[in-house]
């Protein structure tokens, strides 16, 4: 797989246009890759962080090359920050995790949960937003996916809206979705599930920035 960091320019009008309008990033971001890749977007997964030296850092994992020659062109003027370092920069990595392993773990997600139908309800999933279940929506994830969360912490709980971000039927409809970013440390209990966890991301809308699931060894 790859990964890629992008150090944005937070006083680009584009930037801030495509973080208030995520959808629009996610646009972006698949402008380097191959056009058949449009139809799979689990195959492409980003994320914004807010670095404490860097600023905001884009951070897109696929698992074919990207080509971000597009950031040269006039549209893209002025999108990156100008930094003393590469940026974009690309790094291809492999994931052999063993089981009993842990790792510092970092996930923006969209928890949710489906309404019970019936009473006027359509099951239709809504967000969670108290912070226990959010992290019991958490520890029922890793237990899909192959591995047990041993600490975890919420941060980040806030919503991402957008106006104009669905076009169906000749019409526009609004997005409203909750954003959380748990951060904590995890133990794999399979080892086959995690990978492909980390490949294809956790959770839903994946097209706005979330499911990227990224993991680190713990410092001795």
């Amino acid at each position: 797989m790859y990964l890629s960091r992008l150090i944005l320019n937070p006083r680009s009008r584009r930037v801030q246009r495509e973080l208030a309008q995520p959808y629009e990033m996610h646009r972006s971001v698949m402008r380097a890759f191959c056009n058949d890749l449009q139809q799979g977007e689990e195959r492409v997964l980003w994320r914004v962080d807010e670095h404490p030296r860097l600023g905001l850092v884009l951070l897109v994992q696929s698992w074919d090359a990207p080509d971000w020659t597009w950031l040269a062109e006039e549209g893209a003027r002025g999108y990156l920050l100008s930094v003393d370092e590469p940026n974009p920069a690309v790094k291809s990595f492999e994931l052999h995790p063993a089981v009993g392993q842990s790792f510092t773990f970092r996930l923006r997600a969209n928890p949710t949960r489906r309404l019970s139908a019936g009473k006027g309800n359509t099951g239709k999933r809504v967000g969670i937003y108290d912070e226990e279940e959010q992290l019991a929506w958490l520890a029922r994830k890793g237990e899909q996916h192959g591995f047990h969360v041993l600490q975890a912490q919420v941060s980040r709980d806030e919503k991402v809206k957008d106006d104009d971000a669905i076009h169906r039927d000749g019409a526009t409809h609004k997005l409203e979705l909750l954003s959380v970013q748990f951060d904590g440390v995890l133990q794999v209990t399979d080892s086959a599930k995690l990978v492909a966890a980390v490949e294809t991301g956790i959770g839903s809308a994946k097209g706005f920035g979330f499911g990227l699931l990224s993991l680190v060894p713990p410092s001795p």
